[in-house]
């Protein structure tokens, strides 16, 4: 084989790996942004849970939702920003100073949001997937394929025990039962 196709197929491997790479690349979330709206998800995501959970009814339980999102796809366009995001909610409560778990949901989500006049955003809409058959449909139709392939990685519940251990006043170490 002469050198000139050895180069030719050098080079069209290199184009081909090149941009596979690109395709499955995990998309670029803008920081910024990210750090303006996050707040305004995770305080949607709490309210939205709010009444939800066994613990909360156990009063001795003092039982209260954590809630994190994770930023899969994220867009702005004239104040409006639709973000694509991973949520995991988890019900902490206490009891015998051990960190209790009394329920919790990881789904995505797609939220809507506006930048109000004052610079914070406000939730327009949320849409979360059906349960059951409908979830794949869904997830495909609202996410990119490399985003939706994503979705089966889970969400860390780390920091929410961590958040919930410091709300009830938990040593670091305290472990964490069931409810």
């Amino acid at each position: 084989m002469s050198v000139v196709r050895w180069g030719s197929g050098l080079g069209a491997t290199a184009v081909l790996v090149a941009t596979g790479a690109w395709v499955m690349w995990p998309g670029h979330v803008d920081a910024r942004l990210w750090g303006e709206v996050r707040p305004a998800i995770e305080a949607r995501l709490v309210a939205g849970s709010h009444g939800t959970g066994y613990g909360e009814a156990e009063p001795g339980l003092r039982a209260r939702w954590f809630c994190r999102a994770e930023a899969l796809e994220l867009a702005e366009h004239d104040g409006l920003v639709r973000a694509g995001v991973d949520t995991l909610c988890v019900e902490y409560g206490v009891r015998a100073r051990t960190l209790v778990e009394c329920g919790g949901a990881h789904f995505p989500q797609v939220i809507r949001l506006r930048r109000e006049a004052d610079g914070d955003y406000q939730v327009l809409s949320q849409e979360r997937p059906p349960d059951g058959a409908g979830y794949a449909q869904w997830k495909n139709t609202h996410f990119s394929a490399l985003t939706a392939a994503r979705l089966d990685n889970s969400v860390s519940s780390t920091p929410l025990e961590t958040a919930a251990r410091t709300h009830f006043g938990l040593p670091a170490g305290a472990p964490v039962g069931e409810c």
